[in-house]
């Protein structure tokens, strides 16, 4: 299994909104991704932070499949993704260095 990491961060409408306006969407999101964690998919999942410690700087989430294309069909279910609230990457990312990760 290789690993992928998908980065994101809010579109400006997105942004626009008031915390409890987006409050119902980082749920889904966060569902989804215990829903699938619970099905024994590896992820690693988190969002950015600045210097002082506050939210802004978007999302990054690591997990693992088969190959890119399986990556891209299964990142493509996020709730954030479907709903089109965040400009988002996936790469494949080839570790070097470091323990083993389950």
């Amino acid at each position: 299994m290789a690993w992928f990491v998908k980065t994101e961060t809010f579109t400006a409408e997105t942004a626009a909104l008031t915390f409890e306006q987006r409050r119902p969407f980082l749920e889904a999101h966060r569902n989804w991704l215990a829903q699938q964690f619970g099905l024994g998919r590896c992820i690693r999942s988190g969002f950015l932070v600045d210097a002082k410690r506050c939210p802004g700087g978007g999302g990054l989430l690591m997990f693992q499949a088969s190959s890119y294309a399986d990556a891209l069909d299964w990142v493509s279910q996020d709730p954030m993704i479907v709903a089109g609230l965040v400009v988002w990457q996936l790469q494949e990312w080839i570790p070097v260095t470091g323990d083993d990760w389950p």
